[in-house]
């Protein structure tokens, strides 16, 4: 997928292409967060899909939720969705800066010949 050390710095084309690729895995795989939230919310919170797309989105930005949630199973599942939305930030992260920083080591070549 990426280019080896003594290869050729992927051209600006090949490179939007590269950051394209991953930007289509990352926002996959929020709309799929997004989608598990909005399920959980629905079925363990009672909570209509707009009051449940509203929810889950304000966790995945970072704003903590909005409808009071009344039964146990729903709290904890709000818990462990909120600690899952954390580490999508930073797999999403990842997967954004993986190929900038890719391109960055290559250019300067860190590391030297081995």
């Amino acid at each position: 997928m990426y280019e080896k050390k003594h290869e050729q710095l992927a051209t600006r084309r090949v490179f939007r292409r590269r950051m394209a690729g991953h930007g289509a895995v990352a926002a996959a795989l929020m709309v799929l967060s997004l989608a598990l939230g909005m399920a959980g919310y629905c079925w363990l919170g009672g909570l209509a899909p707009v009051d449940a797309f509203l929810n889950a989105a304000m966790l995945m930005g970072g704003m903590g939720p909005v409808d009071a949630l009344h039964t146990d199973t729903a709290k904890i599942f709000a818990g462990l969705y909120a600690l899952y939305c954390g580490l999508v930030l930073l797999v999403t992260t990842g997967i954004l800066a993986a190929p900038v920083v890719h391109r960055m080591l290559h250019r300067f070549n860190v590391g030297g010949d081995q």
